[in-house]
């Protein structure tokens, strides 16, 4: 192994050296670090002298290359760190002499510099003398501008390694010219320089002491800020990292010394004082405040030649500066904050404020203050201050009642509202404090003037109604009041603007709310939506009386309020969908003339009406169809909105033509009443695009789809769809005063689809498949923060709020802190194309080729060419709205016909060519028109990255031939143009169409394919080889298997770009590093890194080189500095892992993904959170060993700080479920740590639950909640830590319940087990209390529910815990009053519905459990239940506990939890009688609720009035159908459990739930139970409703169902038993309509479910079978005359059927294997059991005749039974009784025919017995053995059932006698049965049966030898293995010696006598057992007989009757002798 160190340099070939010497290095540093210190220490020397040769490029080494480079770094560190160090200082040295010469190549220069860092770093402290030579080089080189960047670059980093281990021998002279140097550099014009300075002034000024003045921080700040003009994102990230590290060493306090005025002179002389004269009196403070540090950086932001490039920079610094100074000092300084960005960020007026730069700012700001700071540095308790601080600074400013006083600005207040909701929905639920602040000022800014503000004030209103729901019934009253009055005002001349903008705020305000509403449904009642429609719809009417201005008013008020109520569903909207199809209409009438005649002489105000009314009413329709479709959204309904939307765009086309001026101004298009006329069109014309999207076009006309598509394409790609002014667009192209769309800054960027559209290629995030494919969110693995600041960057197009009101009321599906919809001129573009994309598809070859013909001719129009912006614009249009049609052509079949057409595809390829080169052509362009300026542009990456993917989809729907021609023309491509962006789209573009295309169909181009990606690769140029990289990862993922060919030199390839310093983020020309930043290719190659791991796959397992070079340079790159790379190299590592997981040092990835955890980077921190939930999936125990509690404590820790990480949450709980069974204890330590913290929300209310009182006596016992019981350092927690700690508290729950770990739930017998107690679950029983406890007392529903959850479980899985301390007693018993204390915060005045219905489940779980069974004892948990199902009596609404205002459906909602918490004490008082004292009492009223609540979820589910009863129910009248929708899911969830109860009582034949099933009231006076309910001929009168939904809960339900629809079949199956009844159902379940459907669904239940269902079924037959015996028999008279005909009753032969057809599938055969495998051997047996059982209640339906052919069927179905040999499952011997019954049903009354038919069936029963038997003659096996057994079981039963009339044959007795006899005398385990057989024979014979009578004869021979033959056995273990048989002969022949004669008894004896003498063995030990039975037996037949038994003893031999004496004294002697003895007195037990 030493020789591993040593290198054979003249075996190094020239070819693959690099290779060989990487492979070397890897060598030597594992032996390095493995080896004995004595052997590396005798070759160090040589390796030495190697490494150094290595670095310094000697030969015949290669160029150390950056892999090289840092294998040798490492080398060195780990030979110095375990061997001699004395040659440190010389390899130093030679290293540096290296470096320093210039003739040694850049290659050469970095790898000695890199070395030395590497050593600097790691024992600098060891080597200062080395310092003036490692600076003194670094500087030489760091000056000289003739190096390459990749030089300097090390350089700067060489010196920071340096400085920070050996910063003390850095003379200050160096430290000032290094610092020079360093700042000099941060304006460098290569920005990896830039990057390298600035991490070395980091280093530089890591104490607070290198920053002493204010001059120190602006010498630094100023040259970072002024680089931001041309840095790129990384730089900027470096830079703002310098800039924050200054600016928070200002806030690090420091001694300032406080001098008295004194004279000059004696200043003098205190400044020349020693310091050791007297102490200085000093403070602390910091060199800034807060105030001044940020105004460090505002003061760039606010000049006036700062550019958005630069101010979209200082964000970074912004976000950079916060991070660093932490969660503390931003919670301190919130405030001060938060004033800063107010007034020197958002108000400072700037000569050229654009809307544009308002919105910006407001982006920008919004991510400081939401992503940042309000997401990740806020606290819970952060956040609650932070909205008290933003409401009473800013919100409740306005408006301004006092004098002096000012209102903050609009742009103030939305960015102030924004921050609000934001933090509201973090909050989740937002305390009372924080409630008080916010309700009144939030309903008081809908007034406010700004539109703007409104909005954002409605949307933060909503949020804030989302997070206190029990203050929405009142919000949404006030506001509806204050819109009525404004209505009013607005109607009473003479109303100003003022009023019209007020009512519009409070109708947005209202239609936030009602989106509220519908996701609360259980707060509000529906009166108040009905009376917003009233509202609307006189709105509506009287807008005709009132001039233009206030009718445009009253009709944008009553559309938006309509648009808000379509969210409540089309439960709502039904009613009023004719009313609403009438005023569409009227809004939307066909245009006349006038409308399309040119002149018309309408002035703006009208025009501006009539664009309003239509808009405001397409806003409805969309609205509608958005949350009504397809419920309400019929064919006919969609045809009329199909004219409707015709109409309105017919309109909008005809104001279009009239309108012709230009707006030169676009920031002026504002919505609002002043909306400008464009911009009204423009929004009208978006909705219409945007409803025909929505409605579909399955009714909308060929004529009218090509009308859209032609609209679509002129709107988005001619240049007829620009709107602004086309002459100074000429004028900025002419001039080249144009910059490229994604720089403009107009918010209209040339009518550009919007930012989010290009990003992520959709119009829609909440759409699939809208987003660019083949790339990861962020490319860059950055930081979200730096992602979006980032991104402002190319956003030429903001969006906000205010731009579609739509969104306030649009139900999400996930909650969106701020909708961002895109101004009006950009939304229809945006609609547009969507519109576009979905028709495109959809047209047949000639209209598709026709658009797309004119697409291209629009993009190529001539009029284009004077307006470059708008023809770039254009161009990025079609390319998306082609794109998207393609991708949505893949989800339509016919589409392929389409896109596959030759025509339409060469047109689209030609197309999609001209956009892969179109940013060339125009960069051609404007380097002539711009010489001056800026020559080279980027390339487009939206035309790349929509070019490539279209082109590879349509060569996915086009033929072979096409693919081949595209492929050609790409490679033609690659070869001749060298044009780097032209070359990275066909890069692209061959990855695309490899993807698309798919392996097989592509594989003869892979080989092309990957040799040009290849080939590319290796260009220099980043943009080159980045994209053709990422393209050949997709081509290898696409290509999987299929690339194995290649793997090996795809390796060898990534390894030599490895080594490529072209390559190196820092390598290359100025313009290749400064472009390099922005694409890493490092991360691509982990990416290829990571496909090739794909390919390769279980391979990896094999040791070769391709495989190990893999896993080196997958852990190379994980060791690189770079966290982006780490990131993709983590993501290898999971995946290789899954093949290869001994390869990898896991501890050595568990410490660094533990490391990674504490990250600032959060791309790192999720990666390794993904790996870490991997190696816990894969071994949880190993890691416990490697992580220990402290890694779970750290991930708690993790969740707290950053709840959005859901990785954290799947980690813990795969952790937990497979550990929590050894140690549940431990983990409940760690969830108690959680829960005894507080959250913000309690802090914040302590104050006022104190003063309500809520804690009683009971719960003063738990000690919880209490001041002195708070943790002295009040640590607090957030409350969705908490919630998950209880999760985690339920699983634990759960998990140990399901173990079968007794020793868990039972302390006695834990205790017994000698298991430790403290670490069983069952000794945390306090702990949990106490913790569900905690949970109820908190403010947050969603923890008061989840601790309800705990408690529950708590009471389930310990009910039946003993006490360890009280025998007899349970342990719950004592923990009864926590328990209550725990459920009384439940039903407090600030409870939800949820909580209560939750607490009276878990009410209802305690006092059915059993713990306590005492009544009286029961207190309050006893007393809320009762009191909550008195008030469900009434139709009122209920007033549970402290809850007085409850909303009807929470009523209804609450009634129906009573009534399932009632039905569960019903259930369970089956197995706890105690139960039956509670429920008498109101059994009558209990059985009236539960069935009509079963009547009202009929009628919901199916949506039927007729069920409903007024009286009976309690929803919301005047909208009962939306409260059907809003009850159905807790009637879904509940029902069940109501209809077993109400089956519990039919079983008990209790006559109250006759009568309420008959709809009439139960007398309190009569009887529950006594009688017999009489039959009846019709049904009861809710007997239909019961039967359907029982008939629709076997029909809904499959194998796949939920755990709550397999109940409700069980529960239907159990209720079907009684139902069937004729007291409940009259005769309608004869009906032979009626009867098919069942028997059906029988059938398909009998298929399809597994054999516990089937149990409840063949039940529910045989109930309805007995039930209706005489019904049968009558119908059966009826329909034939002669009783013989035994199909005369339709009804029992599909009975029968049903039954038989059960039997034959639960009995295997030979030939028919068993149906169901997924059964229990338990479950199987049960069901032939009571399968046979319902057969014969059948049978005994019927006639004798019919009887005997149901007895044969079900003997010879049973036959198969005993026949089948293939099972070891026993499923004769549980269910011989089934035979036993079957042979013996009425068979002593048989008779003629019937007597002769049950002779032969028993014939032939015996002769397969007997053939069964004789067929296993000679097998072994414990089948054979089985078979052997059962039919010799089944022959014993057959002859000891039949009656004595019966008559069988002589022959077949004999042969059953003889086979008994056979097994009997075979010494194995058939013996054994066979003896019981013979037993029982015999026994039977005693009746005195002539055929038993002739077995006892026939086996007395065979008895005999059993019994001798057992005695002669010597071998102990075989008698005692036949012990069993030989006592069962014996009292088989005792109890036939009781029937014998006495005259033949003594000749009996004189044959038993010897044979059990035979079994005697008096020996002098102890007796054995056989000998101590037959000892008993002699006795007891000594006893029966004296005289017959002396006689025959006298006849024994002398030594046989000289055994037996002995015997016998010895078994009576001991027992004499003790008789005389006196004992002590003893307790006798009783026997059992």
């Amino acid at each position: 192994m030493a020789d591993a160190l040593q290198i054979d340099e003249a075996s190094i070939p020239g070819d693959t050296a690099d290779l060989t010497v990487y492979r070397w290095l890897l060598t030597a540093d594992k032996a390095a670090k493995t080896l004995p210190i004595d052997d590396i220490k005798s070759g160090q020397s040589n390796f030495e002298a190697t490494l150094v040769k290595l670095v310094t490029g000697a030969a015949p080494f290669p160029n150390p290359g950056r892999p090289l480079r840092n294998l040798a770094a490492r080398c060195f560190v780990t030979l110095y760190n375990r061997a001699e160090t004395k040659a440190r200082f010389e390899t130093v040295q030679s290293l540096l002499r290296a470096a320093s010469d210039f003739k040694t190549s850049d290659d050469v220069k970095v790898a000695c510099l890199y070395c030395t860092g590497e050593i600097m770093l790691a024992f600098g402290s060891q080597i200062m003398s080395c310092v003036a030579d490692v600076t003194s080089t670094a500087l030489r080189l760091i000056k000289s501008s003739s190096l390459a960047m990749i030089v300097r670059y090390w350089a700067f980093v060489s010196l920071g390694k340096s400085y920070k281990t050996a910063g003390r021998a850095f003379p200050d002279p160096t430290l000032k010219d290094i610092s020079k140097q360093a700042r000099n550099a941060l304006t460098d014009k290569a920005l990896p320089i830039q990057r390298a300075a600035a991490e070395l002034l980091l280093v530089l000024h890591a104490l607070p002491e290198t920053i002493r003045t204010v001059l120190d921080v602006e010498q630094i700040i100023n040259p970072c800020i002024k680089s931001l003009e041309s840095a790129d994102q990384p730089t900027r990230r470096a830079l703002s990292h310098l800039g924050a590290q200054i600016l928070s060493l200002t806030q690090i306090e420091r001694a300032v010394p406080v001098i008295e005025k004194k004279a000059k002179k004696d200043q003098e002389t205190l400044n020349e004082a020693d310091t050791s004269a007297g102490p200085a009196v000093e403070v602390t403070k910091p060199l800034l405040s807060p105030t001044e540090m940020l105004y460090q950086l505002s003061i760039h932001f606010n000049k006036l030649n700062a550019t958005r490039k630069l101010r979209i920079g200082l964000f970074d610094f912004y976000a950079s500066t916060f991070s660093q100074l932490g969660t503390t000092f931003v919670e301190m300084h919130y405030g001060a904050i938060v004033k800063h960005i107010m007034s020197e960020i958002i108000t400072p007026p700037r000569s050229s404020t654009t809307h544009y730069d308002t919105l910006l700012i407001r982006k920008l700001t919004g991510i400081l203050m939401r992503d940042l700071i309000g997401m990740r540095l806020l606290g819970e308790q952060g956040q609650i201050e932070a909205i008290k601080e933003l409401a009473g600074s800013y919100l409740r400013r306005w408006p301004a009642l006092m004098p002096g006083q000012s209102s903050p600005s609009p742009n103030v207040l939305v960015v102030a509202l924004k921050e609000v909701a934001g933090l509201l929905q973090q909050l989740g639920n937002a305390p009372p404090p924080v409630q008080d602040a916010l309700s009144e000022p939030l309903v008081h800014l809908l007034a406010h003037p700004n539109y703007a503000t409104q909005v954002a004030a409605a949307w933060c209103l909503r949020c804030f109604c989302q997070s206190t729901p029990l203050r929405l019934p009142k919000v949404v009253v006030q506001v509806t009041d204050l819109l009525q009055r404004d209505i009013t005002s607005l109607g009473t001349p003479p109303s100003s603007v003022d009023v019209a903008r007020r009512a519009l705020g409070h109708a947005y305000g209202l239609a936030a709310l009602f989106a509220v509403v519908s996701e609360r449904p259980l707060y509000v009642s529906y009166d108040l939506a009905a009376k917003v429609f009233d509202l609307a719809i006189q709105l509506l009417k009287r807008a005709g009386e009132h001039d233009v201005s206030i009718a445009g008013t009253e009709v944008e008020v009553a559309w938006t309020c309509i648009s808000s109520l379509m969210a409540l569903g089309p439960n709502f909207i039904r009613t009023h969908l004719p009313q609403l199809l009438v005023l569409w209409r009227n809004a939307l009438p066909k245009p006349t003339s006038k409308d399309t005649s040119i002149g018309t002489g309408r002035s703006s105000s009208e025009w501006s009406f009539l664009l309003q009314v239509r808009e405001a009413a397409l806003g409805a329709i969309l609205s509608f169809l958005r949350h009504n479709s397809p419920a309400l959204v019929t064919l006919d309904v969609s045809r009329r909105l199909a004219l409707l939307l015709a109409n309105a765009l017919t309109f909008s086309n005809a104001y279009a033509s009239q309108q012709t001026e230009e707006t030169s101004d676009l920031s002026i298009f504002l919505p609002g009443l002043d909306t400008p006329l464009a911009a009204r069109e423009a929004m009208l014309r978006r909705r219409v695009y945007q409803c025909f999207t929505a409605l579909g076009f399955s009714t909308v006309t060929d004529a009218m789809q090509s009308t859209l598509l032609q609209s679509t394409v002129s709107l988005f790609a001619s240049p007829e769809g620009y709107a602004g002014s086309s002459v100074q667009a000429a004028i900025a192209s002419s001039s080249g005063n144009m910059a490229t769309i994604w720089q403009m800054a107009d918010g209209y960027a040339y009518g550009v689809a919007s930012s989010d559209s290009t990003r992520i290629g959709g119009l829609d995030s909440d759409s699939p498949g809208l987003s660019i494919e083949g790339e990861p969110r962020d490319k860059l693995n950055r930081d979200t923060i730096d992602t979006l600041i980032d991104n402002t960057m190319t956003m030429p197009i903001m969006g906000s709020c205010e731009n579609d009101t739509q969104t306030l009321c649009r139900m999400h599906a996930v909650n969106i802190a701020w909708p961002e919809p895109p101004p009006a001129l950009t939304g229809v573009v945006d609609a547009a194309i969507e519109l576009f994309a979905a028709l495109l598809p959809l047209q047949d070859v000639s209209s598709a080729s026709h658009t797309i013909s004119h697409v291209v001719q629009s993009v190529r129009s001539l009029k284009l060419e004077r307006n470059l912006g708008r023809k770039s614009a254009a161009f990025v249009n079609a390319a998306i709205g082609l794109l998207l049609s393609l991708r949505n052509g893949s989800h339509v079949k016919a589409s392929r016909e389409v896109f596959g057409n030759t025509k339409v595809a060469t047109t689209l390829a030609n197309f999609i060519k001209v956009g892969l080169h179109f940013t060339m052509t125009l960069a051609t362009i404007l380097i002539i028109v711009r010489p001056v300026q800026d020559a080279i542009l980027d390339g487009d990456p939206v035309l790349r990255r929509s070019g490539s993917e279209a082109l590879g989809r349509l060569a996915g729907f086009g033929e072979t031939a096409f693919l081949t021609s595209q492929t050609k023309f790409l490679v033609d491509q690659v070869v001749s143009n060298r044009d780097p962006h032209g070359r990275a789209g066909c890069a692209l573009a061959f990855g695309a169409i490899y993807s698309h295309v798919g392996g097989l169909v592509a594989a003869s181009s892979l080989t092309t394919t990957v040799n040009v990606l290849m080939s590319l690769g290796k260009d220099p140029h980043p943009v080159v080889h980045y994209w053709a990289l990422t393209a050949l990862s997709q081509v290898i993922n696409a290509a999987s298997l299929s690339f194995a060919p290649y793997v090996s030199s795809t390796m060898v390839a990534l390894f030599k770009l490895y080594m490529a310093a072209t390559h190196e983020p820092e390598g290359g020309s100025l313009s290749n590093v400064n472009l390099s930043g922005d694409l890493p290719t490092y991360q691509v190659i982990c990416q290829i890194i990571d496909a090739v791991i794909g390919v390769l796959g279980p391979e990896l397992q094999e040791v070769n080189r391709v495989n190990t070079l893999v896993l080196d340079m997958m852990m190379d790159f994980w060791r690189e500095d770079d966290d982006s790379i780490r990131v993709e190299a983590i993501k290898c590592i999971q995946h290789f892992l899954i093949f290869q997981a001994d390869a990898v040092d896991v501890p050595d990835l568990v410490a660094g993904f533990r490391k990674y955890l504490s990250s600032s980077r959060r791309p790192l921190k999720i990666a390794s959170i993904n790996a870490l939930y991997q190696l816990v999936q894969r071994d949880a125990l190993l890691m416990s060993k490697l992580g220990g509690d402290r890694l779970v404590e750290d991930l708690f820790g993790m969740l707290d700080d950053d709840p959005g990480i859901d990785g954290v949450r799947n980690i813990i709980l795969s952790w937990l479920q497979q550990t929590v069974a050894l140690n549940p204890s431990a983990w409940i330590d760690l969830c108690q740590r959680i829960m005894s913290r507080t959250t913000a929300s309690q802090r914040a209310t302590e104050g006022a639950l104190k003063t309500s009182g809520m804690q009683d006596d009971e719960a003063e016992s738990l000690s919880v909640g209490t001041a002195s019981n708070q943790p002295t350092g009040g640590l607090t927690s957030r409350w969705r830590t908490q919630l998950f700690a209880l999760q985690c508290l339920h699983h634990i729950c759960v998990l140990i319940s399901k173990s079968g770990r007794r020793e868990h739930l039972d302390l006695p017998y834990a205790v017994s087990q000698n298991i430790l107690p403290a670490l069983l679950l069952v000794s945390r029983v306090p702990d949990l209390i106490k913790m569900a406890f905690s949970a109820s007392a908190t403010y947050v529903t969603e923890i008061r529910l989840e601790g309800l959850v705990v408690l529950r479980d708590v009471v389930e899985v310990f009910a039946r815990s003993p006490d360890p301390d009280y025998p007899d007693v349970l342990l719950l018993e004592q923990h009864q009053a926590p328990i209550t204390a725990a459920l009384t915060p439940a039903f407090s005045s600030d409870s939800t519905p949820e909580i209560l219905a939750a607490a009276v489940q878990v009410c209802a779980t305690f006092i059915g459990c059993g713990v306590v069974k005492d009544v009286q004892r029961m207190g309050r948990i006893l007393k809320l239940l009762t009191t909550a199902l008195e008030q469900s009596k009434d139709s009122d609404l209920l007033t549970i506990g402290d809850i007085k205002e409850l909303s009807p459906n929470a009523s209804v909602m609450l009634r129906i939890a009573t009534l399932a918490a009632w039905a569960e004490l019903q259930v369970a008082s089956s197995a706890q009688s105690y139960l039956l004292a509670i429920i008498d009492p109101y059994r009558a009223t209990l059985a009236s609720l539960w069935i009509a609540s079963l009547r009202d979820y009929a009628g919901i589910k199916g949506d039927s009035e007729v069920l409903q009863d007024p009286a009976t129910t309690a929803m919301d009248s005047p909208s009962s159908s939306m409260g059907r929708e809003v009850l159905l899911p807790y009637y879904d969830a509940s029902w069940w459990k109501i209809l077993k109860a109400v089956a519990c009582l039919m079983a008990l034949s209790d006559k109250a739930v006759l009568v309420a099933m008959d709809g009439q009231v139960h007398s309190a006076t009569a009887g529950g139970k006594e009688g017999k309910i009489p039959a009846r001929e019709e049904p009861l009168a809710y007997f239909f409703v019961v039967f359907g939904l029982v008939f629709e809960a076997l029909t809904a339900s499959d194998s796949n169902s939920s755990s709550d629809t397999r109940a409700g079949m069980t529960a239907a199956l159990e209720t079907l038993k009684y139902i069937v009844r004729p007291e409940y159902a009259g005769g309608a379940v004869l009906d032979l309509i009626t009867f098919d459907e069942m028997m059906s669904l029988a059938y398909r239940l009998v298929m399809t479910e597994t054999a516990a269902v089937q149990i409840h079924l063949v039940s529910a037959i045989a109930s309805l079978a007995s039930s209706r015996k005489d019904t049968v028999l009558r119908a059966t008279q009826t329909q034939s005359g002669s009783p013989e005909a035994f199909c005369g009753c339709l009804q029992l032969t599909q009975c029968l059927k049903i039954c038989a057809y059960v039997l034959r599938h639960a009995i295997p055969t030979m030939e028919r294997p068993v149906f169901d495998q997924s059964s229990s051997a338990k479950d199987r047996i049960t069901l032939i059991s009571t399968a046979f059982q319902a057969f014969l209640v059948v049978g005994e339906v019927s006639t004798a005749i019919q009887l005997e052919e149901v007895r044969a069927l079900a003997v010879s179905l049973y036959a198969d039974l005993l026949k089948y040999e293939k099972s070891e499952i026993d499923l004769c011997g549980p269910t011989f009784t089934s035979l036993k019954a079957a042979l013996e049903m009425k068979s002593a009354e048989l008779q003629g025919d019937a007597l002769a038919k049950y002779q032969r069936l028993l014939h032939g029963l015996l002769s397969a017995c007997l053939q069964n038997i004789d067929e296993m003659r000679g097998r072994q096996g414990p089948a054979a053995l089985l078979k052997v057994r059962n039919n010799l079981q089944a022959v014993a039963l057959v002859l000891t059932v039949i009656p004595v009339s019966v008559k069988i044959s002589q022959a077949v007795v004999e042969h059953s006698c003889y086979l008994v006899t056979q097994n009997l005398n075979d010494i194995n385990e058939s013996s054994i049965t066979a003896a019981h057989c013979a037993k029982a024979l015999v026994l039977a014979a005693i009746a005195g049966s002539p055929v038993l009578t002739l077995c006892v004869k026939m086996l007395i021979p065979g008895l005999i030898r059993y019994i001798a033959g057992v005695a002669a056995t010597a071998d102990d273990l075989k008698k005692d293995l036949l012990a069993p048989g030989t006592e069962d002969i014996l009292r088989a022949l005792v109890a036939f010696f009781r029937s014998v004669d006495d005259s033949h008894r003594a000749r009996f004896l004189g044959l038993l006598l010897p044979l059990l003498v035979l079994l005697l063995d008096p020996a002098p030990t102890s007796p054995t057992p056989t000998h101590s039975r037959t000892v008993t037996q002699l006795l007891e037949l000594a006893t029966l007989a004296p005289a017959a038994f002396k006689e025959a003893t006298a006849k024994l031999d002398e030594a046989a009757r000289e055994t037996m004496e002995t015997s016998i004294r010895q078994a009576l002697g001991p027992k004499n002798a003790s008789s005389g003895q006196s004992t002590k007195p003893q307790i006798s037990l009783r026997s059992f």
